[in-house]
């Protein structure tokens, strides 16, 4: 009995812990996203006041559904700014995160080989788990990880893809293994940021919270949409600073500069 009752109480707190997707109002606001790319382009020359890069390739990686169209307007600014973006060179991101690993990795292995340095990822949404999951593979190839409202941490069920995602890919959210989802929500061997909004219409934001530490850390982009974040002009600005840092020379993102106003602050209670 006392066997049972272990096992009923930690069903109880696991039931306790788990996030729920964002609200059926929120998805619907991510119409939205298109001012984010309008508000872009408007605002490009202060965008272009961003530190400059070095040349060094970035690899853009998308969202699920999307393709290398998705990262265009990011790429096109990244190259403005004097660094290699790239596309992921694979179509829309419909595999599915098991079956895409290997591709992945020869991608970047080719980047790597043909850049002769190593390369940023950049991510959005499904394409940063792909990102982190790079990183802890060939973390001799990754400089740095950039991610954008991606559901690497807590909870896989607390999005309102993750239907869509399990009918188009065939994986279950519910057979990811234990110790992916590790990894995946830890610590990355590579400088990482997480940027993520509290208004995120996809996935809960929480599930976009990593551990700060000496090399990782947090931006909270306000009013911006899941859709939108790709597109949106503190989001462009704040890669363009966590690029430009030199390789192993990270430090915090000052939430500083023409748009100082759309950043937020990580709170205690906010990765609870």
């Amino acid at each position: 009995m006392a066997g049972s009752a272990s096992t009923a109480e930690r069903r109880q707190d696991a039931q306790q812990d788990a996030l729920k997707p964002p609200s059926a109002l929120l998805l619907l606001s991510e119409g939205r996203a298109w001012q984010e790319f309008a508000a872009s382009l408007a605002l490009a020359p202060l965008l272009k006041l961003a530190p400059r890069g070095d040349g060094h390739a970035v690899l853009a990686l998308p969202g699920f559904m999307a393709g290398d169209g998705s990262t265009l307007l990011m790429r096109r600014y990244l190259r403005a700014l004097g660094y290699r973006a790239e596309g992921w060179e694979l179509g829309r991101n419909i595999g599915g995160f098991y079956r895409m690993r290997e591709a992945l990795k020869a991608r970047l292995a080719r980047l790597r080989n043909d850049s002769g340095a190593k390369v940023s990822l950049v991510g959005w949404s499904l394409g940063g788990v792909f990102a982190r999951d790079l990183a802890l593979a060939m973390p001799e190839a990754v400089r740095c990880v950039v991610t954008l409202g991606s559901p690497f941490a807590r909870d896989l069920q607390a999005s309102n893809a993750r239907r869509l995602y399990e009918q188009v890919t065939g994986e279950k959210t519910s057979d990811a293994r234990a110790d992916d989802l590790v990894a995946l929500g830890g610590d990355l061997p590579v400088p990482a940021t997480s940027i993520y909004t509290k208004l995120d219409g996809v996935v809960n934001w929480r599930c976009s919270i990593g551990r700060e530490g000496p090399q990782a850390e947090n931006i909270e982009i306000l009013l911006a949409s899941h859709i939108g974040l790709g597109g949106n002009p503190a989001a462009l600005w704040a890669i363009a600073d966590r690029l430009a840092q030199p390789e192993s020379a990270f430090k915090p993102f000052a939430r500083s500069g023409p748009f100082a106003l759309g950043y937020g602050r990580l709170t205690q209670e906010a990765g609870r």
